[in-house]
């Protein structure tokens, strides 16, 4: 009797058979092949995304480990645990589940200092990425939007940091929701009704229970929309690349998504993951408990806060003393609402930075190739200047510090900081036009005459030249200079009319544009070495200069 031994496929197989021809089967398929076919260009400033995204990984799973064990209760309780130095002291439900953690649960320190240290170095990675754009030009349509999300990644990150710092109710994150307080307070007509809203009554009122739903829930959804928004933007523009040889606005030059950046991804991310849950290990932070319990009626000395908020720290030092008047019968205080004024001024121009220069420069193209600094010092010039800005209200939060460490005094170094604030940004944007166009003359004269090479040669009529290095292709491209733009001028409407913001417009386009060098297109190599003693002109010049003197003897 025969036995049919005809092979049935597995469950497995039929189900993935089932799923394949499936509609969303097929769109998958769709995206897997186009992937397989999409180029993308590399570059060293691509690492700081995958760095974000992995500090965003990190957060995210810790986060979920630690909302096991911690309790967001502003509840006294006495504690009685394992740390011996604060063994009957009262303290919130909050901290005693944040020492347990640190204490009792295993690993639960190493979980603790890894989302902190996670929390510390996403803003960082996220400021790099403004900054690469900004200073490359990223920003320009078609990726205002991208921008735009990346600007808000950085602003929740921002939340996110510093809701999560104020979780653990020590007396370093008392001192510093104090101080919240204080400037919550100090703003006129609302500022008793923000703070009632904020801390839920007297302060330190419901201050953990409020804050912990921003730092699980708000902020965490905020960054999964941003993220998927950006990266959707990713998807449908073009990826921006450094001019280069086959590069054009149309043409991409690059590896292919699938297999080969998934693969270099997957490895960076895998690195930055290791290493932040490495320098959690080994590099302590946030050791609360050598600050002790929160305390309405005490502070820290010499306290800080984490490094992404002070800016906004050295903001409210910069401002003098006495700075209020009274009117419409309030007490209106200058010290909290200029820093206020100034810092929201500044994280608005950089959210809307693409849009002026657009209107500035009358520019409306897609730009698919990133343009070097130094070829737009004015745009680099705002850059550095606004990084000194930072950086003056950011050494501004520790000016107490700095007078304890250099045995000055803490006016003196007060009024360096706020001098710094004010000339600092002005003067960098001198110097950084300068260097920029400095540097332009420089890559123009290579260009055209190729690199120094130390080599001196005599020509048979006794002359001594340097020999000079022909550039090759993939450096013509990169140092082909600015592209060849224009002021806008100022246009009348439809009335015949000159209006003011038009007139604004020319004027600032005229600053934009000013001391620009003309650009030089990419060189061929006869004209490079037309233009400068590389080995091939000196030989050149040799023959004819031989030939000549042949000719003049006979």
């Amino acid at each position: 009797m025969s036995v049919d031994r005809r092979h049935r496929p597995s469950a497995t197989a039929r189900l993935a058979g089932v799923v394949s021809n499936s509609a969303a089967g097929r769109r998958v398929a769709a995206l897997r092949d186009e992937l397989r076919t999409r180029r993308v260009p590399l570059h060293w400033t691509n690492m700081f995304g995958v760095i974000a995204f992995a500090c965003v990984l990190v957060l995210f799973v810790t986060g979920f480990i630690l909302m096991f064990v911690y309790t967001p209760s502003s509840t006294r309780v006495t504690y009685d645990g394992p740390y011996t130095p604060l063994a009957g002291a009262e303290m919130s439900k909050a901290l005693q589940s944040t020492l347990a953690i640190t204490f009792e649960v295993p690993g639960g320190l190493l979980v603790r200092q890894a989302h902190h240290w996670a929390g510390l170095l996403l803003p960082a990675a996220i400021m790099l990425q403004l900054a690469v754009s900004f200073f490359t030009g990223a920003f320009r349509r078609p990726r205002r939007l991208s921008w735009v999300l990346l600007f808000g990644l950085l602003i929740t990150a921002l939340l996110g940091g510093w809701s999560g710092y104020a979780l653990p109710d020590d007396m370093l994150s008392g001192t510093g929701l104090r101080i919240v307080e204080g400037i919550v307070l100090g703003i006129p007509v609302v500022g008793t009704w923000l703070s009632a809203l904020l801390f839920g009554g007297e302060f330190p009122g419901r201050i953990i229970e409020n804050l912990y739903p921003i730092h699980v829930a708000v902020v965490p959804a905020l960054l999964v929309l941003l993220l998927a928004a950006r990266a959707r933007r990713a998807y449908l523009d073009k990826p921006a690349q450094f001019a280069g040889p086959g590069r054009t606005e149309e043409r991409i030059v690059g590896v292919p998504v699938l297999p080969n950046l998934a693969a270099r991804v997957g490895g960076l991310l895998a690195i930055a993951t290791g290493a932040i849950v490495l320098i959690a290990a080994t590099v302590t932070i946030s050791p609360i408990w050598l600050y002790g319990p929160s305390s309405p009626g005490d502070a820290s000395a010499g306290s800080q806060p984490d490094w992404y908020t002070g800016f906004l720290d050295g903001a409210l030092r910069l401002v003098p003393p006495g700075w209020e008047f009274e009117w419409l019968g309030r007490t209106w205080t200058l010290a909290i609402l200029i820093p206020l004024a100034v810092v929201g001024l500044y994280l608005l121009a950089i959210a809307v930075y693409p849009f002026v220069e657009e209107w500035v420069t009358g520019d409306h193209r897609d730009h698919h190739l990133l343009d070097r600094p130094r070829n737009e010092p004015t745009r680099t010039g705002l850059g550095v200047s606004g990084i000194v800005f930072y950086a003056a209200l950011w050494g501004a939060g520790s000016a107490d510090l700095v007078a304890t460490h250099f045995h000055l005094t803490v006016e003196s170094v007060v009024a360096g900081y706020q001098a710094l604030v004010v000339l600092g940004p002005v003067v960098a944007f001198v110097v950084t036009r300068r260097v920029c166009l400095a540097l332009q003359k420089r890559d123009r004269d290579i260009l055209l005459h190729g690199y120094e090479t130390g080599r001196i040669v005599r020509l048979p009529g006794g002359e001594y030249v340097e020999v000079h290095g022909s550039v090759d292709a993939a450096e013509r491209y990169r140092l082909a200079g600015p592209v060849a733009v224009h002021p806008v001028n100022a246009r009348p409407d439809e009335d015949g009319r000159l209006r003011p913001t038009e007139r604004l417009r020319a004027a600032l386009a005229r600053v934009f544009f000013e001391d620009r060098l003309e650009p030089v297109g990419p060189l061929t190599r006869d004209e490079v070495v037309a233009g400068g003693r590389t080995d091939e002109a000196i030989t050149h010049t040799a023959e004819a200069r031989s030939g000549a003197a042949r000719a003049g003897a006979a």
